[in-house]
């Protein structure tokens, strides 16, 4: 057969004392011929004998972490959340609730948008705390309330000097009623006195 005159030959080749040149471009040749051999897959016939070629496939089974799954996946098209929107309704959605609770301190909303929009608030409490004219137009790109966004860069860099990150906070409520999804609250750190969502949270 086929490869058992290629073995053969390797052999022959082995033993003797060809050069070593010579040697490398037969060893090449035979690798060549059971690359081509292969590349029928499996169960198909072969050009050279018409004879049919089995291989049998060889898996590879790593040891998982503990704790994880043996599935490991790259996580793509994961960098941010759909919110199950296009690009400009996802945009003007986050736009919205961000102005809600920079205005009135806390919104209660799902668990996902809340999550999501909790760095464009920490993103604009950064930018009142920084005060400088880019900042401030920075803001005012993203906020839809103007006189909000000039009350957010006088109050936020007394409010928060102490803090240095992390100040929006989201709270697990009880699932909403009627699609039993996950209720939370997304809300400021506030010093001082009670929230009082009535009136503004930078009154």
């Amino acid at each position: 057969s086929l490869w058992r005159d290629i073995l053969s030959l390797a052999s022959i080749v082995t033993k003797s004392r060809i050069p070593t040149q010579n040697t490398m471009r037969v060893l090449a040749l035979l690798a060549t011929f059971v690359a081509a051999a292969n590349a029928f897959g499996v169960g198909s016939l072969s050009s050279f004998t018409g004879t049919s070629i089995t291989l049998e496939p060889t898996y590879v089974v790593r040891g998982a972490p503990a704790g994880r799954s043996d599935l490991s996946m790259m996580r793509h098209r994961n960098k941010l959340k759909k919110l199950n929107k296009p690009a400009d309704q996802r945009k003007a959605l986050l736009r919205a609730l961000t102005t809600e609770v920079i205005r009135h301190g806390r919104i209660k909303t799902t668990l996902v948008r809340a999550k999501a929009v909790r760095k464009h608030v920490d993103h604009m409490i950064e930018l009142g705390k920084r005060g400088d004219l880019h900042a401030r137009r920075q803001a005012l790109g993203w906020v839809y309330d103007k006189d909000l966004v000039h009350s957010l860069f006088e109050a936020a860099p007394e409010r928060y000097s102490d803090r240095n990150g992390g100040y929006t906070r989201v709270l697990r409520t009880m699932p909403r009623q009627g699609d039993n999804a996950r209720w939370q609250l997304s809300s400021l750190f506030k010093k001082g006195r009670k929230l009082n969502i009535r009136k503004s949270f930078w009154s």
